[in-house]
């Protein structure tokens, strides 16, 4: 593959659709349960209206997790946030990226036999995650193999 084929870096991978879902719903519970706390009727007493807050804070937190979703590629290697972990990989551990049809989000094949699913490439956005796949591809082929030295 050309080298003009090959983006520049840093580059950065999020899903569209997902995190304005994420992040939109993630207000409207914050905001819902505040109203709603303070407009619970006289019966419901502080704590009620604190724990209701909570909750909703807590339903954005976890709305949170799957906002921030993403794959960023810099001249040292690959960050995969998934919604609970933070994956690094050095270049020569990536040996390659597929997303068979179907699939959620791309799988990351890696030198140790394992492999680690991309969840901040969402197959749902059709061109978007073919796009980033090929660009991820070309990356890898860049920066992970051995120069050719013929």
């Amino acid at each position: 593959m050309p080298d003009s084929d090959v983006p520049s870096l840093p580059i950065t991978w999020r899903p569209r659709r997902a995190r304005i879902l994420a992040y939109g719903f993630a207000m409207v519970m914050i905001v819902g349960s505040i109203v709603l706390a303070v407009l619970l009727p006289p019966p419901f007493k502080l704590p009620d209206r604190i724990g209701l807050v909570a909750f909703g804070c807590l339903v954005a937190f976890i709305l949170h997790l799957l906002g921030r979703l993403r794959v960023e590629a810099d001249e040292g290697g690959i960050t995969v946030v998934n919604a609970v972990r933070v994956h690094r990989y050095e270049w020569p551990e990536v040996l390659g990226v597929s997303l068979p049809e179907g699939e959620p989000w791309p799988k990351l094949d890696l030198a140790d036999g394992s492999s680690v699913g991309a969840m901040g490439i969402q197959g749902t956005e059709k061109a978007r995650s073919q796009k980033a796949v090929g660009e991820l591809r070309a990356l890898i082929h860049h920066y992970g193999e051995a120069p050719d030295r013929r």
